[in-house]
């Protein structure tokens, strides 16, 4: 079962932002979307997500994506948008809550459980009863992700894989929580779930993303492992500037470096 995006074009104020986009998302493998500003990354997660409109073809674990009730999406795949404004003074607790009542989760001491682990893994244990707008952004960020993971506590869901759509999920954060939370993608994905993530961070891209779908112009230019997808020729032209890719030898690790840095 796969995401699978077919000659997919959006639209803002008769206005493609996304045109003829066609690529596929594997469970089990982190899909990493790049692009250069208003290139179409966050519009084409709004879309797979269905929460944009879009002409073309979406299908989500076989389903067309426009068939999916609400709740049917709600269940198995969450979102963790690009930028979130609280306007009410939540505790932490309660943010989670509302991933937990989309998940399906009824029975009190599970949806316990389920929050006490997605606070430890986002490092927040002890954070239940803090105020959510008092956080520092960071600590906002990281208590997002963890009412995603509330959502989706599960890689899997009646043999079907779950999904985790994350819209620069390290923006904000610190190295030491930009590490964690794309650990997290990884697992996720490594225990058999599907992530889409949109990225800028062109190192942490080559870092844990299986395959890449890079994006210029709202049009598909690159697709591909990280390998294929991170040559010079390719950077430029999407980029505009000139970069370096440097391959690790003990590791096989991509680096992508400005000139000064190469």
């Amino acid at each position: 079962m796969t995401i699978s995006v077919e000659n997919v074009t959006v639209a803002l104020s008769g206005r493609p932002v996304v045109n003829g986009l066609s690529f596929q998302a594997q469970p089990g493998k982190l899909t990493a979307i790049i692009g250069p500003n208003g290139s179409g990354k966050t519009t084409t997660m709004k879309a797979i997500s269905g929460e944009r409109s879009f002409a073309g073809t979406i299908r989500f674990n076989g389903r067309d994506l426009r068939t999916m009730s609400p709740r049917e999406l709600a269940l198995s795949r969450a979102v963790l948008a690009q930028s979130i404004s609280l306007g009410f003074p939540f505790l932490v607790r309660e943010i989670l809550e509302m991933g937990i009542v989309a998940g399906d989760t009824h029975d009190a001491a599970e949806a316990r459980r389920v929050m006490a682990r997605a606070l430890d893994a986002v490092d927040l244990n002890g954070f239940e009863t803090r105020v959510a707008t008092r956080l520092s952004g960071g600590e906002q960020a990281r208590m997002h992700m963890a009412r995603v993971l509330c959502q989706i506590a599960e890689t899997t869901r009646e043999g079907q894989p779950n999904w985790l759509f994350l819209d620069e999920p390290v923006a904000s954060l610190d190295i030491k929580h930009q590490l964690a939370i794309m650990k997290l993608a990884r697992d996720f994905a490594t225990r058999g779930g599907g992530v889409v993530a949109v990225m800028h961070d062109l190192n942490l891209t080559a870092m844990f993303a299986d395959h890449v779908v890079m994006l210029k112009g709202g049009r598909l230019h690159a697709a591909g492992s990280p390998s294929e997808v991170f040559t010079e020729s390719v950077l430029e032209a999407v980029y505009g500037c000139r970069l370096s890719v440097r391959r690790e030898e003990d590791t096989g690790l991509i680096r992508v470096l400005t000139p000064a840095a190469a």
